[in-house]
């Protein structure tokens, strides 16, 4: 069925910017440019403008303000549930997939990429250099929103969050000016946009640190899910005390039996531990040897080619409807294991693609020396559910099967959130110590003024009267 959308009259006064590249309800191509990554996210804004230089988007910005429209950035559109749910009619979605170029400098092992560039369009040049970013686990996530939110990745436990390894970070604010922020020039929004998320302005070009990791020691361990409970309280036990340098996900995949996926997967019922590890070949054997002593039906841990690592999990490339839940866990007891188990093992009734645990703690657990706005991660472990929404039928199952999901584990969590995998809306002020909420309202305000700025996990602006202004 086609819903139609009410045009927003003010929206008219911006058709004519970005060399015409501003699509209004009605447009032909209003459809296409307003779909999300995650198609099952029906978001109507009153306009879609895709930009292609910095210019542009400053003018975006001071028309969209003396219009009284607001703006909200966007890249690939991931995790877009939250603003979708706020309600558009008066916002102008600006994509900026259109400014993706990236340039790698390997003297000073740093890339500078524009904000609509993907992890694809950085990680392969910039391993052509022996060099890798802390990237994620997809390759076709923005890299501005994955940054801004914080970013945890296969080098995570190692080296940290993502976000505190931005260097510079060049911003479009709520007067339309074009704005530098490192650490000796706007120092405090640069470390707002150190984990801050997307309330603060368009992000036009990042800069971020590169490490010298040609190869690691990667792969995947898969068994039937009939051995879930073994694999589980072993992985459990094993993966808070692990060394630094490995970083791991477990999760349990329940796979339909249509051809896009891989034939040995394919209709099957399995648990799967993937990960890397930062050392020698004996060092990587000797961390995994536990996990390897499960006797996997398939390993294909290895030494790989660190570009490899950005689809490692395989996570689907590409528009995807679907719907899901997720939790921060300060630890995984026996009896947390249990309710996992419950929740989607061999036995459970459930219309979830995949139950996952990923693994915390190490650098993500302790503060980063001079880090942003989210300076570390409290927590072991980030339970993720999730269930394909390819009609409304299967979303409202999905939402209630991923609910319980989180329910199972919540006597587990904390009261905390990680907003990169928040695709629900939360309260935002979660995700931080209440010093760093006061201070990121502060920094907001002074550089949002006229509250020009939407974002899927917007941070409120000063408190006036007792109450938020947002």
């Amino acid at each position: 069925m086609t819903i139609e959308s009410a045009a927003n009259p003010a929206a008219a006064a911006l058709r004519d910017l970005a060399g015409g590249r501003v699509h209004l309800p009605g447009d032909a191509e209003y459809d296409g440019a307003r779909m999300p990554w995650n198609v099952a996210v029906d978001q109507r804004p009153a306009a879609v403008a895709l930009p292609q230089t910095t210019a542009e988007v400053s003018a975006l910005v001071r028309a969209a303000a003396e219009n009284g429209l607001k703006i909200a950035p966007q890249s690939t559109g991931h995790n877009a549930a939250p603003l979708a749910a706020r309600g558009l009619d008066d916002t102008v979605i600006v994509r900026t997939s259109e400014m993706n170029s990236v340039s790698i400098d390997p003297s000073r092992r740093s890339a500078r990429v524009e904000g609509g560039a993907m992890w694809m369009d950085a990680v392969e040049p910039a391993g052509l250099h022996g060099l890798a970013a802390l990237h994620g686990s997809s390759p076709d996530v923005g890299i501005a929103g994955y940054s801004l939110g914080g970013g945890t990745g296969w080098y995570a436990r190692q080296h940290g969050l993502a976000c505190n390894s931005l260097t510079a970070v060049e911003v479009v604010v709520g007067d339309g000016t074009l704005v530098r922020a490192d650490a000796e020039h706007e120092a405090a929004l640069f470390w707002a946009l150190r984990g801050g998320g997307g309330s603060f302005g368009v992000v036009t070009a990042l800069e971020f640190q590169l490490y010298p990791i040609e190869t690691a020691y990667a792969g995947m361990l898969m068994w039937d899910i009939a051995e879930t409970e073994k694999v589980l309280r072993t992985w459990a036990a094993w993966a808070p005390g692990a060394p630094d340098e490995v970083t791991t996900s477990f999760r349990i995949l329940r796979l339909p039996p249509i051809p896009d996926i891989p034939e040995f997967l394919r209709g099957r019922s399995v648990v799967m531990i993937d990960g890397a590890v930062l050392g020698s070949d004996d060092r990587g054997s000797e961390v995994l040897a536990g996990l390897r002593a499960l006797q996997p039906e398939i390993d294909t841990f290895g030494r790989v080619p660190a570009p490899t690592l950005s689809r490692l999990h395989m996570d689907p490339e590409g528009p995807t409807p679907a719907v899901s839940s997720c939790s921060t866990l300060e630890s995984l007891p026996d009896a947390g294991v249990d309710a996992f188990i419950a929740a989607i093992g061999p036995d459970a009734q459930t219309s979830l693609l995949f139950g996952e645990l990923r693994q915390f703690g190490g650098a993500l657990g302790r503060p980063h020396d001079g880090g942003g706005a989210l300076a570390k991660l409290d927590a072991e472990f980030l339970a993720f559910g999730l269930a394909i929404a390819a009609t409304p039928e299967m979303a409202a199952q999905g939402q209630i099967d991923a609910a319980g999901f989180s329910s199972e584990l919540a006597p587990w969590a904390n009261d905390g959130n990680y907003l990169n995998f928040s695709e629900n809306p939360v309260d935002p002020q979660t995700a931080y110590s209440d010093d760093a909420w006061l201070k990121l309202t502060g920094i907001r305000s002074a550089v949002d003024p006229d509250d020009v700025f939407q974002a899927n996990h917007k941070v409120d602006r000063l408190f006036e009267d007792g109450q938020p202004v947002s």
